[in-house]
């Protein structure tokens, strides 16, 4: 599926509807490249869990952790863009952090990828003019939750 996001408004709605359909367990795997609009979606969904503070983006501590109830249900953010290997993601205990949370993963090839995952929401952002074009891929847990 492709969603038009024409503006900063439009994708602050986008990422409201997604967090509206998140279960624990549930993997975001956002894919695009630099500048394609990744930690905006992430904060637009973290701010529609719920969380009033400022977002920072995870790219230098790789995860940031949202508890509720702060947020309506516990999240990890992390950017995965400094991994050299997927094998680091195992290192730094990203099981342990995803455990009863929602997992939501910039550039998430760099870990090994999550798009097998039935609980994964695979979107890649795609700049178009002035806006983004999101192209989204649902796992099987999400059949019933589509935006």
């Amino acid at each position: 599926m492709t969603i038009q996001l024409s503006n900063l408004a439009a994708m602050e709605q986008f990422g409201a509807d997604i967090a509206r359909r998140l279960k624990v367990g549930d993997v975001v795997a956002l894919t695009g490249g630099l500048g394609a609009g990744k930690t905006t979606l992430a904060r637009a969904i973290i701010r529609g869990l719920g969380y009033q503070g400022e977002v920072p983006s995870p790219t230098f501590t790789i995860i940031e952790t949202y508890d509720p109830p702060t947020v309506m249900i516990p999240l990890v953010h992390a950017d995965f863009y400094r991994l050299e290997d997927p094998l680091e993601a195992d290192e730094i205990g990203l099981d342990d952090y995803r455990h009863g949370a929602v997992l939501l993963a910039e550039w998430p090839d760099h870990a090994g990828g999550f798009g097998h995952e039935a609980a994964c929401l695979s979107i890649t952002l795609e700049t178009a003019d002035e806006g983004r074009i999101a192209i989204v891929e649902y796992g099987t847990d999400w059949v019933d939750r589509t935006l």
